[in-house]
């Protein structure tokens, strides 16, 4: 489902990418759809990389035993 949301940006700014996505025989609308996916990605990118980092900081850690789903699950 799209959903349409209102951006400001300088006029020259948009004037010249919508001649960049036209030139690549796309639009504006396409180009920022794409731009989008990239944005979060990235940013999903470096949860990751932080949580791996937080996790390799852990490994020596040790729990002494071994839990049933019930105990890991008890508040």
């Amino acid at each position: 489902m799209l959903r349409n949301i209102t951006l400001s940006a300088e006029v020259t700014l948009i004037a010249r990418a919508r001649d960049k996505a036209a030139a690549r025989q796309s639009s504006l609308n396409v180009e920022f759809r794409k731009w989008l996916v990239s944005f979060t990605a990235e940013q999903d990118t470096k949860a990751v990389d932080h949580f791996r980092g937080v996790m390799a900081k852990l490994g020596h850690v040790e729990a002494g035993q071994t839990f049933t789903r019930d105990e890991m699950n008890q508040h």
